[in-house]
């Protein structure tokens, strides 16, 4: 068995447990490679597991050719959640269309708005939830654990892809043939609103394109910032 292999079986095991133990579960899918990786294997094999995407209001074009695609290569339906179109105009009233540049304490609003409410709004009535995260991606990220208890949100938390590499990653996605954000192939390893987004050069963390103008330490939109800390399943 290959070393992919193997991850993939892990993967799948892991999924498993969540609906088995912790239906009904939703997965959070912001169509980053990693979780094309999870769109591709829960259709396979765990298709009871729903998924959502955010659209922030602020995505490039690419990601909304990747949603259309996701509809018409999975037959998973892929529900779609917006901002309060209220608070938007508060905000960009307040700080102007584009005030998240302007410090961190305003870009972390725009990210609650834009995210972090319409979050809470699809994990509402779910038991567990599953992300596309990676320890390796950002230095927020390395106490990650595979499973443990999300107690801002009040459900448990999995994630199957935390020992992945982005090598074995891109070995799945190339595998199987996975649709995945044409953004991938001009240097964009992650994507998020496209203001917030740019290119990396080769040898920069992955990570370097997101909020490129703040230090690494804060480089999370919320969604997965918890403020208490995780216990073990």
């Amino acid at each position: 068995m290959s070393a992919l292999q193997q991850k993939i079986e892990q993967v799948t095991a892991v999924l498993a447990e969540a609906v088995c133990d912790f239906s009904p579960v939703t997965f959070a899918n912001s169509l980053g490679a990693e979780d094309m990786v999870l769109t591709d294997l829960i259709a396979k094999h765990q298709s009871e597991i729903v998924m959502f995407s955010l659209d922030t209001g602020r995505l490039p074009q690419e990601t909304y050719d990747l949603m259309q695609a996701v509809r018409g290569h999975y037959s998973v339906p892929l529900q779609v959640y917006f901002p309060d179109s209220v608070r938007i105009e508060a905000y960009v009233a307040q700080h102007g269309v584009n005030g998240f540049y302007d410090s961190v304490d305003n870009r972390k609003a725009c990210c609650h708005i834009r995210k972090v409410e319409p979050l809470k709004r699809a994990l509402a009535g779910k038991r567990a939830w599953i992300t596309g995260m990676r320890r390796d991606q950002a230095v927020t990220r390395g106490s990650l654990e595979v499973s443990s208890f999300d107690a801002d949100h009040g459900l448990q938390k999995f994630n199957p892809l935390l020992d992945w590499t982005n090598a074995e990653v891109w070995e799945y996605l190339k595998s199987y043939n996975v649709p995945y954000n044409k953004l991938h192939d001009r240097f964009y390893p992650s994507i998020g609103c496209a203001p917030c987004t740019r290119s990396v050069t080769p040898g920069e963390d992955i990570r370097s394109g997101r909020w490129w103008w703040e230090n690494p330490e804060n480089k999370e939109c919320g969604l997965h910032v918890a403020s208490h800390i995780p216990k073990r399943a």
